[in-house]
Parts: structure tokens; C-alpha cells; sequence
């Protein structure tokens, strides 16, 4: 009878996914996280088009054979309804609101991914495995990422704050506050950003705030190096980051497409910030 009774308890949520899955099997991504996220998750016999701003759908490899329906002048619509998508993956706040609207209006379902913290890489995941034909493929690569995450935190979580300035662009100089990607990456490495309290998701700053606030470090992405210098060639008056040589350019794919490969990101910072507590 327990049996019996299991079968039946099991079997909608089988037939759930099922449905779920084979109802789905044509996927467009309009923002190159998804597209990543999308692989981790098992969908990538059912990615169809993907996005083609600056920062494009590259990764992993076989993502760059997708047709591009959207660039940095908006999306394609025409073209994204004649490829027929039984779901679009989009950056909630990175895709244009009016058009997804529209596709939405026409009967396409959009499934928005909006990424604050490090924890919501794995569970989008999980959901994105709805859609596959093998969930289990989606639960293992979460997991595996939860369970690496989790023993990087253990490590740094009682070591000293080191204080950083994170430069997004060089003209104007953009940073960013806490609460806001990739500030959880600075985070767990035991990073103390020095315009953490900013209104401003990604505040406009001068070299002068900088100055006063006596970053540690201060790091630099290939978005804020400008066509001839690095972003902090340009860093002058008494900075402890430029006395002691602690600037670094991350890898911008890395650090700031909230996918499995941020732990690639995470452990570049907490070598980097640890240079700076061991000097």
C-alpha cells in the first residue's frame, strides 16, 4: 500500500516535467548569461538563437554557431517570431521592456532571470531544468556549484577586510554599491567596497572620492580599459592600492555573467585580495 501510494505521489510530479519538457523545445536567449545558464542546465540541443551585444552569447563554444536575434539596436522581432521559440530566456532589467512585452502579448513564454546573489546562479538552474529533458543534469551542476560556493565561504569567512574600489568604465568612472552584480563575488572573498552604501545601483564617482576613501586594492575589468591605457594608469595622490602595486584586471566574463563559471571569478578576487592581506 505505502508503495502504491508513493507511485501515485511521484507520478504527477513525473509527468510534470515531462509535459513541461516536451512542450519546450525551442529556446532563444537574449542575454549571454542565460545562454551559459542554459548549457549548465541541459538545454543546449534546444537553444535555437541568442543575443549579439558587445558582450555576447560565447560561451561554451557551441553557442557561437546560434543565430543572433538581438544586438546592441534591439531585438529582432520579425525574426524571432519566424523562428516559432516556445520559450524565450531574458535578463530582467538588461532586455528591453517594451518589446518583451509585445513577444509576451503574442503568446511567448519568457522566463526572466534577475541574479543579486551568488546563491541564485544554482536555483536558476534548478528551474531552467524544468525545461530539459533530464532534469538531473540541472540538479548536479547546482549542486556541485552550492557545494564549491560553500567551501570557499567557509575559508574566507574569518579573514580581515580588505577594502577595494571595483572600476566598471574609465569615461565616466563608473563603480558599483553593495546589493548590486558582481558585489557578492568582492563579498565572500572578504572584500569591503568603499561606495558600498551609494543610492546608486552603479554610481558615477571622481578620482578625488576615491582618494579619500584609501582603497586597498583596486581592480579593473577589460569594459573599463580605455583603447590605449589600462584603467589605472590614470590613478594618481597617496592611494595604498597604487603604493603597493595592487591593481589587477579580472576577467570580465567571469565576473560579471552571474553563471557556474563565477567561481572562476570568486577565486581570482580571494587570490588577489589575499596579496593584499599578506604584504
Amino acid at each position: 500500500m505505502r508503495f502504491l501510494l508513493l507511485l501515485v505521489a511521484l507520478f504527477p510530479f513525473s509527468s510534470a516535467f515531462a509535459e513541461q519538457s516536451q512542450f519546450v523545445q525551442r529556446i532563444i536567449s537574449l542575454s549571454p548569461h542565460m545562454t551559459e545558464l542554459a548549457y549548465s542546465a541541459g538545454l543546449g540541443d534546444k537553444l535555437i538563437a541568442a543575443s549579439d551585444y558587445s558582450d555576447y552569447s560565447d560561451y561554451p563554444e557551441q553557442a557561437k554557431k546560434l543565430e543572433r536575434v538581438a544586438n546592441y539596436r534591439g531585438i529582432k522581432m520579425e525574426r524571432i517570431l519566424a523562428l516559432k521559440p516556445d520559450l524565450i530566456l531574458a535578463w530582467k532589467g538588461g532586455n528591453p521592456s517594451r518589446e518583451m512585452t509585445r513577444l509576451q502579448q503574442l503568446g511567448i513564454k519568457i522566463f526572466y532571470s534577475n541574479p543579486t546573489q551568488l546563491t541564485d546562479i544554482a536555483d536558476t538552474i534548478i528551474k531552467l531544468g524544468q525545461f530539459s529533458d533530464d532534469p538531473s543534469i540541472a540538479k548536479t551542476a547546482a549542486t556541485q556549484f552550492k557545494l564549491q560556493l560553500a567551501n570557499i565561504k567557509e575559508q574566507y569567512k574569518n579573514k580581515p577586510k580588505v577594502r577595494y574600489f571595483y572600476q566598471l568604465s574609465d569615461s565616466p568612472i563608473l563603480t558599483l554599491s553593495d546589493g548590486n552584480w558582481p558585489s557578492p563575488v568582492f563579498s565572500v572573498c572578504g572584500g569591503e567596497n568603499i561606495f558600498a552604501t551609494s543610492t546608486a545601483a552603479y554610481p558615477q564617482v571622481n578620482q578625488e572620492q576615491v582618494v579619500v576613501r584609501q582603497p586597498d586594492v583596486i581592480f579593473g575589468s577589460s569594459h573599463a580599459t580605455s583603447q590605449k591605457n589600462s584603467p589605472w594608469l590614470n590613478w594618481q595622490g597617496e592611494l595604498p592600492a597604487v603604493d603597493n602595486h595592487h591593481l589587477y584586471q579580472l576577467n570580465s566574463d567571469w565576473l560579471n555573467r552571474p553563471t557556474l563559471r563565477t567561481l572562476n571569478a570568486i577565486k581570482q578576487v580571494c587570490q588577489l585580495l589575499d596579496k593584499a592581506r599578506n604584504q
